[in-house]
């Protein structure tokens, strides 16, 4: 399964594109509107507006052999200590190796931020960054396929 963190996701289509060619299901979860797809692979989850509400829809589900896209470190936190495989929208993958200093330096962007010692403004989403998540995203999906296809092998 691949849960993807919707609202304001800039790789929607690359996302869709990638999951039909593995042929994997695939869950928006956002806390407004979606655009329906008629494709029975894909699943629309439109959560309350509370803060929080898609990233805790997100994090009850994702386990082993699922693949998540965020861009929001907590919630990558959750799902990596979950067993998920995470990327974010820049092809950036989150793990066990690195999820700890990315929590660190978003936590520590968040408070210069604050103290006003820091603008915080993010780059813009470049072309680079979409080929960079279509590298990731798909070798994220294969991996999710092995498993899947172990875990089958393992219930008989």
């Amino acid at each position: 399964m691949i849960y993807v963190d919707a609202d304001a996701c800039p790789v929607k289509p690359e996302v869709l594109k990638v999951a039909e060619r593995h042929s994997l299901e695939v869950t928006f979860v956002a806390n407004s509107g979606l655009r329906p797809s008629r494709d029975p692979m894909v699943k629309n989850v439109i959560v309350s507006g509370a803060f929080d509400a898609a990233d805790d829809w997100i994090a009850e589900r994702a386990g082993s052999g699922d693949v998540v896209v965020t861009a929001d470190v907590p919630l990558a936190v959750r799902c990596v200590a979950a067993g998920a495989m995470v990327t974010g929208p820049t092809g950036r993958q989150f793990d066990e190796t690195n999820i700890g200093m990315a929590s660190a330096m978003r936590d520590l962007g968040q408070h210069l931020r604050e103290t006003g010692e820091s603008k915080g403004y993010n780059a813009p989403f470049a072309p680079r960054d979409r080929s960079a998540f279509l590298s990731t995203f798909d070798r994220l999906c294969r991996r999710a396929k092995a498993i899947g296809a172990q875990q089958s092998a393992e219930r008989g």
